[in-house]
């Protein structure tokens, strides 16, 4: 606008000068090509510089105010978390020269979704499958006596706990795919279950599962995905606790759970790494399928939480969002 606004200035002065030369000829003959120029900057370059001022300001408000809305589109779209399932554009509020372009977006972006629910899909039906000819394949190396059937049993145990991640995987990604409520959910319970569930794991292998209350927070999520997480910290504490140690599980204090264990610890570096999918560490076990952080991780993410480490406590925790703040 501004070049064109230059443009046609420049191009009424010459047409102006042309028509004022001849209306001034005898004028001009007698006071010289500087009378001429004195007739139009009197009477068109100091009105044109009087109109462009207030059209320059106004058009830059118009400009302004009519893109204003593709500004606030995007830091919507900076404040999206790049996992999040099911996020669009709102083209209702964009100026109707853009909504084309934000369709397309929401278009590709609803692709890709399909695209990702598509893979996710495969791999749980994947697993699913997988999980009876495990169960057949270990019941019938348990009838076997020879030396090399704990060592299958071994194996087999790995490649049905990595189609148990894969399943669980699938199910927290299904929980933050579909449009359901987030609920009111005691971390305190949440922990019960998975102790409940673990410790006769614990005692089969020699080592015991301790619980510490020192608060009962209630945070606003999804209690299934949140007991996955704790199951897969309690699980990986029991892999690297020797016989005769203790897993510690604390509730509090505010909306946190700690899982004590008696590993090395993991340094915020190595705890990172580890929080990839399919990512296992130097110390970890042979069974160890390279997804339980992962699973942790993405459930802090979608609970906008966050997952930190102790080395010198070995010690994970889990930290959620006081429930009045996720209210708000």
């Amino acid at each position: 606008m501004s070049w064109i606004g230059l443009f046609g200035g420049l191009s009424l002065i010459i047409f102006v000068s042309f028509d004022v030369e001849v209306m001034l000829e005898q004028r001009s003959a007698e006071e010289g090509w500087r009378g001429e120029w004195l007739e139009i900057a009197e009477h068109v370059v100091l009105p044109l510089i009087v109109l462009m001022m207030p059209m320059f300001i106004a058009g830059r408000w118009v400009i302004r105010t009519s893109l204003a809305p593709l500004g606030i589109a995007a830091a919507h779209i900076d404040a999206a978390a790049g996992t999040d399932r099911g996020f669009r554009l709102n083209v209702d509020d964009l100026p109707v020269e853009t909504q084309h372009f934000a369709h397309a977006i929401n278009n590709l972006l609803r692709r890709l979704d399909d695209a990702a629910g598509q893979r996710e899909a495969f791999a749980a039906n994947a697993a699913h499958e997988l999980r009876t000819p495990l169960a057949i394949l270990m019941a019938e190396l348990d009838r076997l006596e020879s030396p090399d059937a704990a060592r299958l049993k071994k194996d087999v145990a790995a490649m049905n706990r990595l189609v148990g991640q894969i399943m669980m995987i699938a199910q927290v990604e299904a929980h933050v795919a579909a449009p359901i409520a987030r609920d009111r959910v005691s971390l305190e319970q949440a922990v019960m279950d998975v102790i409940n569930r673990y410790a006769p794991i614990a005692a089969a292998q020699g080592k015991h599962i301790e619980l510490r209350v020192e608060s009962r927070p209630v945070v606003r999520g999804i209690r299934e995905t949140i007991v996955a997480a704790v199951s897969n910290l309690v699980d990986n504490g029991l892999r690297v606790t020797p016989v005769g140690g203790n897993v510690v599980v604390t509730v509090g204090p505010a909306a946190q759970i700690g899982v004590h264990d008696g590993g090395c610890g993991l340094s915020p570096t190595e705890l990172a790494i580890l929080s990839q999918r399919f990512a296992r560490g130097d110390h970890a076990s042979a069974s160890g399928a390279g997804l339980g952080l992962a699973i942790v991780a993405r459930v802090m993410e979608i609970h906008r939480g966050e997952l930190a480490t102790n080395p010198h406590r070995q010690e994970i925790r889990l930290s959620f969002p006081e429930l009045d703040d996720m209210d708000q």
